[in-house]
């Protein structure tokens, strides 16, 4: 097994899994390390699916009591549970269906680096201006939401097709705008990844089912390690840092992060790929 490309799939799992369910793009952080590491072919491609797949799995493990719970209560009918996945399903409708619409346009425009540097930048000062408003708190944990609430949030996840842009900042910031405390978008953030991403990977999984190869094994698992312990890490990380700050400090690196992109390219300091 090539070491170097071991390496490289260390490094793509470590930041797949500290970026997913952080307010600063997973997609948009492996289009360009992916671009750097020159690891963004068809085989990078099929590889970004299985560590995205072990992230969700760090999510599952750490919200395994919420989710027993839920299961539990789903057998036993009752209504907190009933509304709880009703919910999901509802926010996570948007995305897939204007995902199925316009994915393919979307790939080919706007998957480079220079969008996603652009979309880095208007996020950030997105996130600011949300800091700086007044929030009024309606709903203060998931349980309390309703399905208006939910469709709202899968709204917000639907802006996150644009690569750059961060599902789980759409999700989460736009939580704020609606009511939610930060506790509850943040949760109802990364509950939401469940199915989207798990159905999101079953989708290019099927996409590029002839690309999989025995061979490639050895990355995949040195990849969806570094993927689940870093996502494992960040999950718990935010849930600690919205307790007693807010997101300013994610809209300045994502402010920072595109300015180094576009700066790099435009003096040629970096030979980004793409327009």
């Amino acid at each position: 097994m090539d070491i170097l490309l071991l390496i490289k799939a260390a490094i793509l799992g470590i930041v797949e899994g500290l970026t997913e369910f952080l307010p600063i793009s997973s997609t948009g952080h492996l289009i360009l390390v992916g671009d750097l590491l020159d690891f963004n072919d068809d085989r990078g491609k099929v590889f970004e699916i299985v560590i995205q797949f072990a992230a969700i799995l760090a999510v599952c493990w750490e919200y395994r009591t919420k989710l027993t719970t839920v299961a539990t209560g789903l057998v036993q009918k009752q209504e907190v549970a009933q509304r709880f996945i009703f919910n999901l399903f509802i926010a996570f409708l948007p995305l897939a269906i204007l995902g199925l619409a316009f994915g393919k346009a979307i790939k080919a425009h706007l998957f480079a680096p220079i969008p996603v540097a652009m979309a880095f930048i208007i996020g950030g000062f997105i996130i600011l201006w949300a800091e700086k408003r007044n929030h009024v708190t309606t709903i203060e944990s998931v349980d309390e939401m309703h399905w208006k609430d939910a469709l709202k949030m899968g709204f917000a996840q639907a802006l996150a097709l644009i690569p750059g842009t961060s599902r789980s900042g759409s999700t989460i910031i736009g939580g704020l705008f609606f009511g939610l405390s930060r506790k509850a978008a943040t949760e109802f953030s990364f509950f939401l990844a469940i199915p989207t991403l798990t159905m999101a990977t079953l989708y290019e999984v099927v996409k590029y089912r002839h690309d999989f190869h025995a061979d490639d094994i050895g990355i995949f698992l040195v990849g969806s390690i570094a993927s689940f312990i870093s996502a494992f890490i960040a999950v718990r990380g935010l849930l600690r840092y919205i307790s007693r700050h807010d997101f300013t400090v994610f809209a300045w690196y994502r402010i920072a992060f595109g300015l180094i992109v576009l700066g790099t390219y435009y003096t040629g300091a970096v030979s980004w790929s793409g327009n």
